[in-house]
């Protein structure tokens, strides 16, 4: 080998190394910049999944529990023009203002809770790993599924990805609870789903309709992309962001209740979502008995 091809080598190496070094001091600098309410945001690897933590300030941000949807609008100007529009709530929700989203046969007898965030990589894990299982509980009555839908990571992250991709989920529900279900399985998929450390993809209308155009019944549908790119279902994504943040017991996403009592994983004083398919269904075998 020539000396030149040697130092050529080395040089690229160290380039390597160099490069990855960059990356990886981003990517702490960013985990130190997660914050709500200025309370740290901790990225857990527990479990084979990651779970966002979040702990509660009193202060007028995303987690206090008396926010407003002019808080969840963030400095947006279009955001803090949605916090005023007139709510418009989708099919298939219940309540004054929509944000009672329940899926599943009325009659089954137990409920299951989701807390997610749609940039959360936690519950990208949780989705891709458990996510068929729980719509196959629901299809069988097992259970009925309520779902609690947050936009914090917008802050903490920076963007309107989180809050333009549950507007979209909005517009999907108004089609039907399938097409709600198959979209959302669609954007938490390992295809699709943003990395945290890179672009805001969600907070591009034209990813969230490629994504959408891989569910049947969102592929072509006019009035759903008519919808999505109109913001219709905005101000309700705003709502949807304030009742999950007025429940102070959720300390982390993805969070499973059943029947109102959180099941997973202890870790510390926490319990972390049960991200595999062996512990969700043995958890919640056993809170059904």
């Amino acid at each position: 080998m020539s000396n030149r091809n040697t130092q050529a080598n080395k040089q690229a190496a160290r380039e390597r190394l160099r490069a990855e070094r960059e990356r990886q001091a981003k990517k702490d600098k960013m985990r130190r910049q997660l914050t709500v309410g200025g309370a740290i945001v901790a990225v857990l690897a527990i479990a084979g999944g990651i779970g966002v933590m979040v702990a509660k300030s009193g202060g007028g941000d995303t987690t206090s529990a008396t926010a407003t949807v002019s808080d969840m609008a963030g400095d947006s100007k279009a955001w803090a023009k949605a916090a005023k529009a007139k709510l418009v709530k989708p099919a298939h929700t219940a309540g004054a203002k929509g944000t009672t989203l329940v899926i599943g046969k009325a009659d089954a007898k137990h409920t299951l809770e989701l807390f997610e965030d749609p940039r959360c990589p936690g519950c990208a894990n949780f989705e891709q790993n458990v996510g068929e299982i729980v719509q196959k509980d629901i299809e069988d009555g097992k259970y009925k599924a309520r779902f609690h839908l947050a936009t914090f990571l917008d802050s903490n992250l920076k963007g309107t990805g989180s809050k333009n991709a549950l507007s979209a989920l909005g517009s999907a529900l108004n089609v039907s609870t399938d097409a709600f279900l198959k979209y959302k399985e669609a954007l938490y998929s390992k295809e699709f789903h943003p990395d945290e450390m890179g672009p805001d993809k969600f907070a591009d209308d034209n990813y969230l309709l490629k994504v959408a155009d891989t569910v049947p019944a969102l592929k072509g549908n006019k009035d759903f992309e008519k919808a999505v790119k109109a913001g219709v279902y905005d101000r309700w994504a705003l709502e949807m962001s304030v009742e999950f943040n007025s429940h102070k017991d959720v300390n982390n996403t993805p969070t499973v209740k059943l029947d109102g009592k959180e099941i997973g994983i202890q870790s510390g004083p926490n319990k972390v979502a049960p991200s595999t398919p062996d512990d969700f269904n043995r958890i919640v075998g056993e809170g059904l008995k």
